[in-house]
């Protein structure tokens, strides 16, 4: 078996001919550094020099939106005009080299979208969303022309960051946001083109993958992130994963994250059959499906979720059912995890799963307490493993009701048409 060095920093060729320097990828996590208006700010340049320095190959950025009247939370980086394209070209500019590997992480949260920012989203189907802290208002279905208006949104977006210097971008077709809700036959009721069938399922994905190609050029890394499954009754089901990967590869992707879960189930934080016995040995909460996947496709694989030792990071790249390791909690901690990686040892996280008073809000918790580690990057300082919860939970959801607050009155003061120019 190969060294674990020699497996971390091997070089890997994408099919669009970007080669990343090794296997190490910094994974999307969600960021709220964004200003009023939803432009990067030094605050993203000073904490993504953190994750360049610590020498990931691949780095992802947290959810971009493509649409500023809905957010996965008050503070995303909004793109969805081209008054954006000066300040994500000084963004690329601080990231020198490595803007190359930076990748833009496209996304609409669909129904997921918390009430004090929006109390009407948008979905395939009126289908609520699960009730967290009654943080979600009910939806309301999106008609046909506004569908087709979002697809023209994800590939503008995408030929905005091309243009600022960024290698790619990453369709965020998981954990049940807007990509997602269209491939769940739970969340997707549609008796159009858009729903019933797979195939009709998947049409939003897969027409957004078109846009994005036609408006970018063929060396622009185009990468999914897609649920193994929702591992919901009735919902996104591995089968149903495997044959959208397999249009996914016909239409030419560049590299398949696969994670897997939602609100309803947050496989994505604890694993799909973590308690088992071989799962805890191998840590990736998401390989045994990487596995399926290799089995029947070639496009790149990038598995996000769980790794926290050198040798079941060497392990899963060995196997060969994966390409790529995706990092994300562990370099909100130790953001110089890569290289530490890339330089030998027994290398081992410190990353933790965070916990509260009571069981329900220990998904809270734990996203509080890491975006507050990447908030104190952003500052210019260093992550504290001795940060309390308590603190992480009330800085989260204060800081998101004021910058919401603060969000509405500027969609308030401003007209946005149904449909955008091309």
């Amino acid at each position: 078996m190969p060294d674990l060095p020699a497996m971390f920093a091997r070089p890997l060729v994408l099919p669009c001919g970007v080669t990343l320097p090794n296997r190490i990828a910094k994974a999307a996590m969600t960021e709220a550094l964004a200003d009023d208006a939803g432009r990067p700010t030094e605050a993203h340049a000073r904490l993504y020099r953190r994750f360049v320095d610590g020498g990931a190959g691949l780095i992802i950025t947290g959810n971009v939106m493509v649409d500023g009247r809905y957010l996965e939370r008050p503070g995303n980086v909004i793109a969805e005009d081209e008054d954006v394209l000066p300040s994500l070209t000084r963004w690329a500019e601080t990231l020198g080299g490595a803007a190359a590997h930076t990748i833009a992480q496209l996304s609409h949260p669909g129904r997921q979208v918390q009430r004090f920012v929006s109390k009407t989203p948008v979905a395939p189907s009126a289908v609520p969303a699960v009730q967290f802290m009654k943080s979600f208002a009910a939806p309301r279905a999106l008609l046909e022309p506004e569908i087709e208006e979002l697809v023209a949104r994800f590939a503008r977006a995408a030929s905005w960051f091309r243009r600022a210097g960024f290698g790619g971008v990453q369709l965020h077709g998981a954990h049940g946001y807007l990509i997602s809700q269209f491939l769940s036959p739970l969340t997707n009721r549609r008796d159009d083109r858009w729903g019933g069938s797979l195939a009709n399922r998947a049409r939003f994905l897969v027409e957004i993958v078109r846009a994005v190609r036609a408006a970018t050029s063929p060396g622009f890394l185009l990468s999914v992130k897609l649920n193994s499954a929702d591992f919901q009754r009735g919902g996104f089901a591995a089968d149903d994963s495997l044959a959208v990967i397999a249009m996914l590869e016909a239409e030419g992707i560049d590299l398949l994250e696969i994670s897997g879960g939602n609100y309803e189930s947050p496989e994505m934080f604890t694993g799909a059959d973590h308690r088992r016995e071989s799962t805890q040995r191998r840590e990736a909460f998401f390989l045994s499906f990487a596995e399926r996947v290799r089995a029947a496709s070639k496009v790149p694989i990038m598995v996000t979720g769980g790794f926290r030792t050198a040798q079941a990071m060497n392990d899963a790249l060995s196997s060969g059912a994966l390409d790529l390791i995706g990092l994300a909690r562990p370099l909100a901690l130790e953001p110089d995890l890569a290289a530490r990686l890339i330089a030998g040892g027994d290398v081992r996280s410190l990353a933790t799963q965070k916990r509260f008073f009571a069981h329900k809000l220990d998904m809270l918790a734990d996203g509080a307490w890491y975006w507050m580690q990447l908030r104190r990057m952003g500052q210019g300082l260093d992550p504290d493993p001795n940060l309390g919860v308590t603190r992480a939970v009330l800085a989260f959801l204060v800081g998101d009701f004021l910058r919401a607050r603060r969000h509405r009155r500027r969609i308030a003061a401003r007209a946005q048409p149904l449909l955008a120019a091309p």
